[in-house]
């Protein structure tokens, strides 16, 4: 089906007549407020840095690559190997972002609802891979706060692109297309996250996902706090391809600044509304 120089009203018209109401529509002719530009200092700042989990993804040697980092950028840096980090309420009370890399582990009632509540009343959060996409597969709660939980990445490590969706945000400004040699992530995903880049499946390990686009790349807020997740980063090497780097170092900043800036506004559900029907 050929979609070039149909009217907007058209082109949904037809993705209605085709079935397609999951795919993620092109944001067209949407009003919005200005990007927020990136700090380029966290001085004041106080970040909380939580590793653990499955030792698959490396989190402490992940961790490494990013502490001297925000502490060039003169943050206050507290490093934690334990979940009981969300229970030091004084600690969660300064805390202005969370990183966490934890895959495959459990969290307990109390340690997920300490977590939840900080972001809710706006503690930043950031990560990725399955340090933030797949850490406690029991938690349906954290799932919906993160955005997204991976289910699969056909092959293992294998040779994929990454596609830059969305060229003005921050995170992604002036950053190319690119190429990874690791695990392409199949994420189950929010419909309302703001996608900045996907990746698109071959049917060459599972025939019947050939051209799903999924996405890569994404920010969200849940209450007050903003998340930014990026399915990147199977092990510390992933970051030696510069545009991983740098989207996740972007995202940090961006998520950083969750109590000091207003939301941004780009709702743009995936289904249509039958409420005028």
């Amino acid at each position: 089906m050929n979609y070039r120089n149909v009217s907007r009203r058209g082109f949904l018209g037809k993705l209605t007549a085709v079935g397609v109401g999951s795919m993620i529509l092109p944001r067209i002719g949407l009003s919005q407020a200005p990007l927020q530009k990136l700090p380029a200092s966290l001085k004041g700042r106080k970040v909380l840095m939580v590793w653990g989990g499955c030792e698959c993804h490396q989190p402490r040697q992940c961790i490494d690559i990013y502490e001297p980092w925000l502490r060039s950028l003169f943050a206050d840096v507290t490093v934690s190997n334990t979940l009981d980090a969300y229970l030091d309420e004084k600690l969660m009370d300064q805390t202005d972002l969370i990183i966490q890399v934890w895959t495959m582990g459990t969290i307990s009632g109390d340690q997920e609802r300490a977590l939840l509540n900080a972001v809710k009343r706006g503690v930043g959060l950031a990560g990725w891979h399955g340090g933030l996409g797949d850490s406690f597969r029991q938690n349906t709660e954290y799932q919906f706060m993160v955005g997204g939980q991976w289910v699969a990445h056909p092959g293992g490590v294998i040779d994929y692109h990454v596609h830059i969706t969305d060229p003005n945000d921050p995170v992604t400004k002036g950053i190319k297309n690119f190429k990874m040699h690791s695990e392409q992530y199949y994420m189950q995903v929010d419909p309302n996250v703001k996608v900045l880049a996907t990746t698109t499946f071959t049917g060459d390990h599972v025939g019947w996902i050939n051209g799903c686009v999924v996405p890569v790349i994404w920010k969200k807020t849940y209450g007050k706090g903003r998340i930014f997740y990026s399915s990147l980063g199977h092990q510390a090497k992933d970051f030696d391809v510069p545009e991983a780097l740098e989207t996740v170092k972007r995202g940090i900043l961006w998520a950083s600044e969750s109590k000091y800036q207003p939301s941004e506004e780009w709702i743009h559900p995936v289904y249509h509304s039958l409420s005028k029907i």
